[in-house]
């Protein structure tokens, strides 16, 4: 039976980042020690890259083997891996180079390449590293999520032909405006991960959050991000307090 989501709210988005930071160092070390490698997947945005920052520094990178440390993706853009808007890109020059991260331990998509053909690539790759039988999804330690004021995450877009995938675990995304053309995790592999965690902040997602828990059937079919839900593992949202300022005040948690 899943598990219903855990709901934090932080005084700002550096506390958000601050706490997801901790929760990546907590998760990987339980990984690290019950089977000897942590595999995250990551994410594209403004707020992974400040989560990158503390991860890379002098606080929080002696925490971790980063050894030991496998880099997913949770999706990427159809462009090469120098190019601005590469989720990669921003990765390696703020966590991946600072903690030289072997090559062998970072796992890309090739955004440089046709999406149906990255997609399935990356699909091999996954099958590959997780040892995982055909008619099984994998099972990543932890998957980092934002969620965009249209709703969606990871490059699931409302709408589009990702979110009906039943059985592929990466598969070409479409997105209606920037970088259309995207490459994407399923909600399959998503929701079969130990612990997935939603960094969301801003004013401008208030409105979605609001409608994404207060009535979740509904809000199911307009917004992807409420089609996260986890098989057996943890889902946690953090949110800061413009993002959750349209939550009902007798069920929000301030968290520290």
């Amino acid at each position: 039976m899943a598990h219903p989501p855990e709901r934090y709210i932080f005084a700002d988005a550096q506390e958000v980042v601050r706490a997801a930071a901790t929760l990546f160092i907590t998760v990987g070390q339980q990984a690290i020690r019950k089977h000897a490698r942590f595999l995250v997947a990551l994410s594209g945005g403004s707020t992974p890259k400040a989560l990158y920052t503390i991860l890379a520094s002098n606080e929080f990178a002696p925490q971790l083997d980063w050894s030991r440390v496998h880099f997913l993706f949770g999706d990427e853009r159809a462009v090469p891996p120098t190019h601005h808007d590469s989720n990669f890109a921003l990765a390696n020059t703020l966590l991946f180079t600072p903690l030289n991260i072997p090559a062998a331990h970072i796992h890309r998509m090739r955004g440089e390449d046709p999406p149906e053909t990255a997609s399935s690539q990356y699909e091999d790759l996954l099958r590959r590293l997780t040892t995982t039988l055909s008619e099984q999804w994998p099972v990543l330690d932890l998957v980092l999520l934002g969620m965009g004021e249209d709703g969606h995450t990871a490059s699931l877009f409302p709408g589009t032909p990702a979110l009906s995938e039943q059985t592929r675990w990466v598969v070409p995304g479409t997105s209606p405006q920037g970088t259309r053309s995207r490459i994407t995790l399923t909600l399959g592999v998503i929701n079969h991960a130990s612990v997935i965690l939603f960094l969301v902040t801003g004013l401008n997602k208030a409105t979605v959050v609001r409608r994404i828990f207060d009535s979740r059937a509904d809000a199911a079919e307009a917004y992807p991000a409420a089609r996260i839900r986890p098989e057996t593992g943890r889902l946690l949202w953090y949110l800061d307090r413009a993002a959750a300022s349209e939550l009902t005040e007798a069920t929000d948690e301030l968290s520290s």
